[in-house]
């Protein structure tokens, strides 16, 4: 049962025998107005005990009158014992004479005893408490409150003890009978009463009185008034104010012994501990932005008051040290009750559901786990380390385990988390807002590894939502779209790896990549298994890194990881977020780079993702012309927004330093550039400007480039931008002519390279003579940008055919085809990307559904040989490749490179020098006719005594026709190509060969 109200009724009459003193001295009078809830006249008549109190106590404690130092005499072991053991005698409510008299003679207690007051007294408390809240049931409890300090009191001081005066039976009788629920009373002092006031057996008398409202009562002992319930003996809160209850001088060191824990006697008038209608129906609605006001322990008037919301449960009870006291059922999975504690003690629930019982923290007894600075770099957008701060983080929080959860949801009316810890009802589980950096936050005891959870969002229109966790660092296996609680234990053994990656700039070291899908590599293997294949394989092939292909979690596999719904969860496909890190320590042991493909151009609408997360646009711009991507169904970031920046750029801080990544190539930079990218006239607004650039996207990207490069030194940013946009590889803080800084990725692809090449190729050879140019314009702006030269995924699905697919001809000249390109690829400035399947001449499209076609590596297929020769090519090739600097020190610079011919467009012939620091050369020549080519003059620098043939694509080993010059070529002092000095090379037909100083 819930309190009463305070009630609305007139005062009641005092007694026809009641005294009406002087009037009340100044500082009666003072108090009295602190505590506005009681009558003057009652302090008035406070006032002569008061100062009897005062006279007796100096004078030792004397006796005080024959029938209370008569009853004190026989009942003081009662009192003692049941302070601990008995609640307060349950009396009638308001209105009975008895309860009344023995409420003010309780506080007299604590002071003196005065002759022939209990009469006097019983009316002037009834009309007291006429006034206060709750007058039957409220009553009841501040009486029991009281009881805890009267027996404290009375086991120490003589003047307490004389207070027992029996109550006249007959004025019970005229009161409101609360019998019925004396035992509620009786386990408040049972539970509650503070160790110095504790006795170790309970009087058979007092109990017998505790049982009885119309017999005597004792000084520990006040009329409970109408209990709440059995359960909610907690709850039985002081329900009126005592103004005499001021603790002479005299008797302090009495009350001193009871004051560790109980209600001090100043203490107001006890209100009801249960929750309001308001925010019950908050909180039951999921739309209160501050739980932990309500519920959680709280002091109030009268106490400590308790309040849980525990859907489903039967009972709660609060366990504090010795005390343990039951919660009041409110109803509707509320629980409240009120204990007479000066301080919110340490204290654990225990809670009853149908067939088992839970002990467990409350989770609302906590202060937030989230500072002021945190909440300050995310509404800043400066949080490097966001994934810290939000998320589901198991962690010790005031020395209590658990799990911290966090999210930003600044539009949401409420937010809860449901999980499997609260079997996916988050009802009882509501998160508190944080002020305004639009952060709810929940910790939530005893909730480990492992559990999944998703966040229900309340949005502005009312309704529910339920989300997955966008800062969530594991997810559930898809399609399955649950996060997952987790935390790292891995331990790095790349520390060697990491300390060299920083020696050279990325764009001044040999750079040789292969480009893997990680789910079709070899389909079936999960991380582990990979990292016992993977890192041997691409060693033994020579590459210097690893591509991988979003890792990033995503819902659809056909994707190829490239519609991310978990920013910052590998791929639970392959394993955990650990065993990915096993792959990528294995790799760095191996002494392979790790680079990722990351997406932060858009996301997918998925509904319980991204997309309008809390109810409104948040993640993706307000503006739906800018929000939704116009090619792939997608919406695209607002660049603009603090909070969304912020959760990109920590979110590249985030796999560089979580999982070792050395590099991130940007994907679709193009199509967060231009605000007018794949729209047409019309389906776009201009920038402040005028004009079509995304200034919003310039600056994430800039941000992002200048925070990866300042926090993980050795890293690499690789732009994947189609465009000829200025200063992609630039430093932020150098303008271009555009006026902008550079974006300042460290590599950017050169799409216009590998567009005009591979053009170039799929011509049947008689036709090259006519498109010469494609071969050679990538050198008219070579050194714009820092350049890869890619053979990515995306040039050999979707009917573009695998690469050898694309040469013309039969098997024998598609295959030395491929390997005059690759020969040329290699040779040519810039860094190389090769994706998988594309090393042995795979002749499909690579299909995410069953990977490259290992089988043609098998010996016992007939064709085995020739694409174990272009595997054997691409070995050879980056071998020599690393061992030479001449190819990759100068990538960027134009000393590095000098054409030998260029034009010699009716021969297909291409012939140029790479160069190191030092001046030492390269010669590639590469004959693209299906022709030898016997006695071919060449220009070369005449202070090479002697060229050695180091890789020809036509060699047998490779599948080739075997035109080879296995001796030395001297030069003749005949000039030719404006060089004083020239070579006669017998060119072999589709091949390109290389030669440097014998």
């Amino acid at each position: 049962m819930t309190p009463r109200p305070e009630s609305s009724g007139s005062r009641p009459k005092g007694t026809a025998g009641e005294k009406i003193p002087e009037q009340p001295t100044a500082a009666q009078q003072k108090s009295a107005a602190k505590k506005t809830a009681v009558p003057k006249q009652a302090a008035a008549k406070k006032a002569a005990p008061a100062k009897a109190t005062a006279r007796k106590a100096a004078a030792g404690k004397t006796a005080v009158g024959k029938t209370v130092a008569k009853k004190a005499a026989t009942k003081k072991a009662s009192a003692e014992k049941t302070a601990v053991e008995q609640p307060a005698v349950e009396q009638p409510a308001a209105g009975t004479a008895a309860a009344k008299e023995t409420a003010v003679k309780k506080t007299a207690a604590k002071k003196t005893a005065v002759k022939k007051s209990a009469a006097k007294k019983a009316t002037t408390v009834k009309a007291t408490a006429a006034k206060t809240t709750a007058v039957k049931a409220a009553a009841s409890k501040s009486t029991a409150g009281e009881a805890v300090v009267g027996k404290a009191a009375a086991a120490k001081s003589p003047a307490a003890k004389t207070t027992a005066k029996k109550a006249p039976a007959k004025k019970a009788t005229t009161a409101k009978s609360a019998a019925a629920k004396t035992t509620a009373a009786e386990a408040v002092a049972k539970k509650a009463t503070p160790a110095k006031a504790t006795a170790k057996k309970t009087d058979p008398a007092t109990s017998t009185v505790a049982k009885s409202p119309a017999k005597t009562t004792t000084a520990g002992k006040g009329p409970a008034g109408k209990a709440v319930a059995k359960k909610s003996a907690v709850k039985k809160a002081p329900a009126r104010k005592a103004p005499a209850r001021k603790t002479p001088a005299a008797q302090a060191p009495a009350l001193e012994a009871a004051s560790a824990q109980v209600v001090p006697p100043e203490m107001e008038v006890a209100v009801s501990p249960a929750v309001d209608a308001a925010d019950r129906e908050r909180l039951l609605g999921g739309t209160h932005h501050d739980p932990h006001s309500v519920l959680g322990a709280h002091p109030v008037p009268g106490g400590i008051a308790f309040r849980a919301f525990r859907p489903y449960a039967l009972s709660v009870t609060v366990v504090a040290g010795e005390v343990r006291a039951e919660l009041h059922d409110d109803g509707e999975g509320f629980f409240s009750g009120l204990l007479p504690l000066r301080e919110v003690p340490a204290y654990r629930l225990v809670v009853e559901y149908e067939g088992t019982v839970l002990e467990t923290e409350d989770a609302y007894r906590f202060l937030p786990t989230l500072g002021d600075l945190d909440l300050h770099l995310i509404g800043e957008g400066r949080h490097e380390e966001l994934w810290t701060a939000l998320g589901a983080h198991p962690m010790t929080h005031e020395g209590v385990t658990g799990t911290r959860f966090a999210v930003w949801a600044p539009n949401a009316l409420g937010v809860r988390v449901a999980g499997t810890f609260n079997f996916w009802d988050g009802t009882g589980h509501v998160m508190r807002s944080l002020g305004s950096s639009g952060v709810w936050e929940l910790f939530l005891p005893d909730v480990g590894e492992g559990e999944l959870y998703k966040f229900e969002i309340t949005r502005p229109d009312g309704s529910r939502t339920m989300r997955a966790d966008p800062m969530a660092r594991r997810t559930e296996v898809p399609p399955a779209t649950s996060s997952v609680i987790t935390s790292s234990a891995y331990e790095w053994g790349d520390a060697e790896w990491l300390a060299r990656r920083a020696e050279a700039p990325a764009h001044e070291a040999p750079f040789s990549v292969y480009e893997v899908h990680l789910a079709s590599w070899r389909p079936g293997l999960t991380y582990r298994q990979l990292a016992e294949q993977l890192p041997g394989y691409v060693k033994n092939l020579g590459f210097t890194h690893v591509e991988l292909m979003p890792v990033a979690e995503h819902p659809f596999g056909g994707s190829w990881g490239y519609q991310v719904t978990g920013f910052y969860a590998p791929t639970a496909r392959l394993g955990t977020p650990d065993d990915f890190r096993y792959l990528v320590d294995s790799l760095h042991q191996a002494g392979i780079g790790v680079l990722m493909d990351w997406v932060p151009a858009h996301f997918p609408r998925d509904a319980w993702a991204l997309a309008e997360f809390d109810g409104r646009p948040l993640y993706e711009h307000e503006d739906p012309l800018r929000a939704a991507h116009p090619d792939w169904g997608t919406l695209e970031f607002d660049f603009g927004r603090n909070e969304v920046r912020n959760f990109l750029v920590a979110n590249a801080v985030y796999w560089c330093e979580e999982f070792h990544i050395d590099g991130l190539r940007v994907d679709a930079v193009a199509s967060m550039l231009y605000l007018d990218y794949s729209r047409e006239p019309g389906q776009w607004t201009p920038n402040e400007h005028g004009g079509r650039e995304n200034l919003d996207a310039v600056a994430f990207l800039q941000e992002m480039n200048a925070t990866v490069y300042r926090r993980v030194p050795g890293v690499v940013t690789i732009a994947e931008e189609s465009t000829a946009w200025d200063g992609v590889t630039r430093a932020t803080h150098h303008k271009g002519p555009s006026g902008f800084g550079g974006l300042g990725f460290g590599l950017k692809w050169n799409m216009g390279w590998m567009h005009d090449s591979l053009q170039y190729m799929s011509h049947e050879p008689v036709h090259r003579k006519y498109h010469h140019g494609e071969m050679t314009f990538s050198m008219v702006y070579a050194y714009s940008e820092n350049y890869v030269l890619p053979i990515s995924h995306d040039e050999v699905v979707h009917g573009k055919r695998s690469l050898v697919s694309k040469m013309p001809g039969d098997w024998w000249q598609q295959r030395a085809g491929v390997r005059a390109y690759l020969g040329f690829m290699w040779a040519h400035p810039g860094k190389q990307l090769l994706f998988m399947g594309q090393e042995f001449a795979q002749g499909a499209e690579w299909s995410e559904a069953h990977g490259p076609d290992w089988w043609l590596l098998d010996p016992g297929y007939g064709a085995e040989p020739d694409h174990r020769g272009v595997r054997d090519l691409v070995r050879d090739l980056n071998t020599v490749y690393r061992a030479t600097p001449a190819l990759w020190r100068l990538d960027t610079d134009p000393a590095g490179f000098e054409w030998i011919v260029g034009d010699a467009a009716d021969d297909n012939v291409l012939a140029f020098l790479r160069l190191d620091p030092e001046g030492v050369p390269v010669l590639a020549v590469s004959n693209f006719a299906p022709v030898t080519r016997p006695d071919y003059r060449l220009g070369v620098p005449e202070d090479v005594p002697a060229w050695h043939e180091a890789v020809n694509t036509d060699a047998a080993r490779y599948g080739g026709s075997d035109v080879t010059h296995p001796d030395p070529v001297k030069p003749e002092p005949q000039p030719w190509h404006g060089r004083p000095a020239s070579i006669r090379l017998t060119l072999p037909p589709l091949a390109t060969v290389w030669l440097r100083p014998a």
